[in-house]
């Protein structure tokens, strides 16, 4: 029999979790921006029609980088990747999280 979980790579037991956690926190972060809506319309002033927008250019956004990570890392590696998007998705929430106005959200 084959021991999927002492295979011949040495990350491969820490794959599992890690997409693992990789998913709870993709899960974790829209389920924050859907509660979130109604204080950011009120804290910066977007009418009910443009408070959309903020669903929408996050899930755009996050589709489109979606594809060009797959792609990156088959070019850069996975593990590089992965720690550069969790990098770029800290900094992006840092600025999210300090907008002042509903262009700098959205």
């Amino acid at each position: 029999m084959v021991d999927t979980v002492n295979s011949s790579k040495p990350g491969a037991r820490w794959l599992l979790p890690v997409l693992l956690a990789v998913q709870f926190l993709v899960s974790l972060d829209m389920s924050v921006v859907n509660v979130a809506l109604p204080d950011i319309g009120g804290g910066l002033g977007f009418d009910a029609e443009s408070l959309a927008w903020v669903v929408n250019a996050y899930a755009l956004t996050f589709g489109g980088l979606l594809m060009l990570g797959g792609r990156l890392a088959d070019v850069a590696g996975r593990r590089r990747v992965l720690v550069v998007g969790f990098v770029v998705f800290g900094v992006a929430s840092l600025v999210g999280g300090l907008a002042q106005a509903p262009w700098q959200l959205v």
